[in-house]
């Protein structure tokens, strides 16, 4: 059964809402996500150390950055090579990254936006809820990222320029999770 998604805020509110949540950012959130996609690019590029997924990890959840050194160099390097693949499914890079200590469907998907931001969004309870669902599991995934780069593609929300993960993609997820901290006292359909 496939997954539905039911854009919850108007497509006309999608461009403010990604500019209210980057303004409503503080200076270290901003500077975390703006560590994440330098690090993302970074794996791209082939350095797949530790280094960088924890930049990554601590944007997304720092609280589960220490259950990254239970992870070997070696495993993370593996883990980090295939998500960066560029023929690697989208099935295939989260698999991987979930393999490691500490990640799960929702970290992982903040890592492969942050390598191919033009590529991949985030799966994160706000998100979810902005989009009226709850449910996380790879091929939830795989239909959610479906409906996020449709969105992205049909030229509803402009990419955010000089912000990190200049994409409309990216640009979608801050959308999202705007609309979703300003309705968080409102009940969404599940």
């Amino acid at each position: 059964m496939a997954a539905y998604f039911q854009l919850q805020a108007g497509e006309a509110e999608l461009g403010e809402l990604a500019e209210q949540y980057w303004q409503k950012a503080g200076t270290k959130e901003r500077q975390l996500e703006k560590a994440a996609f330098e690090a993302g690019a970074a794996i791209r590029q082939g350095d797949h150390s530790l280094i960088n997924l924890e930049a990554i990890v601590r944007w997304k959840s720092e609280r589960v950055v220490h259950y990254l050194i239970g992870n070997s160099e070696e495993k993370i390097r593996r883990a980090l090579a295939v998500a960066a693949a560029p023929e690697s499914s989208v099935r295939l890079a989260i698999e991987a990254l979930t393999g490691l200590r500490g990640i799960d469907i929702a970290v992982a998907s903040a890592i492969l936006s942050t390598i191919y931001p033009e590529k991949y969004a985030v799966l994160d309870v706000r998100t979810l809820e902005a989009l009226g669902h709850a449910r996380h599991d790879v091929q939830f995934y795989e239909e959610f990222l479906k409906f996020c780069r449709h969105l992205a593609e049909s030229n509803v929300i402009a990419p955010q320029g000089e912000l990190p993960g200049p994409t409309p993609l990216h640009a979608l997820e801050r959308a999202l999770w705007e609309w979703s901290t300003c309705h968080a006292d409102q009940q969404v359909p599940v």
